[in-house]
């Protein structure tokens, strides 16, 4: 079987760091670009790095834009992966340097030099993806697939604002972009990742079963773990991996429906928040394919794989 190629466009982030370990363990990786989200930019830069230099795999790391296209962002999610984003573990500086290409800039080239064949799986704030189709509207047209997590497809989000979801809350006009650009994209959102979350006593089993990859994942999500726990999150919630077998694997996916998705940009109490004419009242085209159900027990298994761990 042919291994996918991807493009992962990202803010590590713990949930990220497995997706990324995940997309490394099953597929070919052209690249990460890096924005800011769940930390800083300076962090989710040095800590994809930090990830190349683990994996030993040479994979490019492009920095991508600092801020959200519009306005500054009311809150990140330290609270949930520690001030550096990776669980506060103090990792010394990896031996991987960053690229001097701008992310924007780079998905734009490599979907250029291979039109037709890159995935590309987005699971930060939409920033550099829609900084990317600003420049050049076309981008749609060479990429294979888009996966997105982010969205809360019934209003059920984990922000401040109560029907926002982290990703497309911290830059709903990036989002927006995204979601007018693109005629059909896979979304994975917030509220599946609840459903589709990890027993704790069998995850702690896979860690303690894998190689140097569970080692590293079990040092830096200690924080989120606590975090979820104190806000009555039950298992171990991995959003980001979930989209990332969605991408790896299409066939993963159980049930879906395609429905038109769009993003709230001016509600005092709803800005960010993703919204789904489930019932096709608004008449426009469907753009989404919102994933409702995953098989679990293969979700399972490519993350104990990419865990070293089965």
């Amino acid at each position: 079987m042919t291994r996918p190629q991807l493009l992962i466009d990202t803010d590590p982030g713990v949930d990220d760091a497995l997706a990324i370990l995940m997309a490394h363990a099953h597929a070919d990786v052209a690249g990460l670009s890096i924005a800011a989200g769940n930390v800083g930019l300076e962090h989710t830069v040095h800590n994809a790095r930090v990830l190349v230099d683990l994996l030993g795999a040479g994979t490019p790391v492009f920095p991508g834009c600092a801020t959200p296209l519009v306005r500054l962002p009311e809150e990140d999610a330290a609270f949930v992966h520690g001030r550096d984003g990776f669980g506060d573990v103090g990792f010394a500086q990896p031996g991987t340097a960053a690229a001097d290409e701008a992310a924007a800039l780079a998905l734009l080239r490599l979907t250029r030099e291979r039109p037709g064949e890159l995935t590309l799986v987005a699971l930060a704030p939409l920033t550099n993806v829609a900084l990317a189709l600003r420049l050049d509207p076309t981008l749609p047209q060479r990429v294979r697939r888009l996966v997105v997590m982010g969205g809360a497809v019934t209003g059920q989000g984990n922000t401040g604002r109560v029907p926002a979801e982290f990703n497309v809350g911290f830059d709903p006009e990036a989002a927006h972009v995204v979601f007018e650009a693109f005629g059909d994209f896979d979304l994975v959102d917030w509220e599946l990742t609840l459903r589709h979350a990890f027993d704790e006593d069998a995850f702690d089993g896979w860690l303690a079963a894998g190689d140097k990859r569970a080692a590293f994942y079990r040092s830096i999500c200690q924080v989120a773990r606590t975090a979820n726990r104190e806000r009555g999150r039950r298992g171990i919630i991995a959003a980001d991996a979930l989209a990332m077998a969605v991408a790896i694997d299409p066939s993963v996916v159980v049930r879906s429906e395609r429905r038109a998705v769009a993003v709230e940009l001016d509600g005092r109490l709803t800005r960010g928040a993703t919204v789904v004419d489930w019932t096709g009242r608004l008449g426009r085209p469907a753009n989404a394919n919102v994933v409702l159900e995953l098989d679990q027990e293969r979700f399972a298994a490519m993350v104990r794989r990419a865990l070293g761990a089965g």
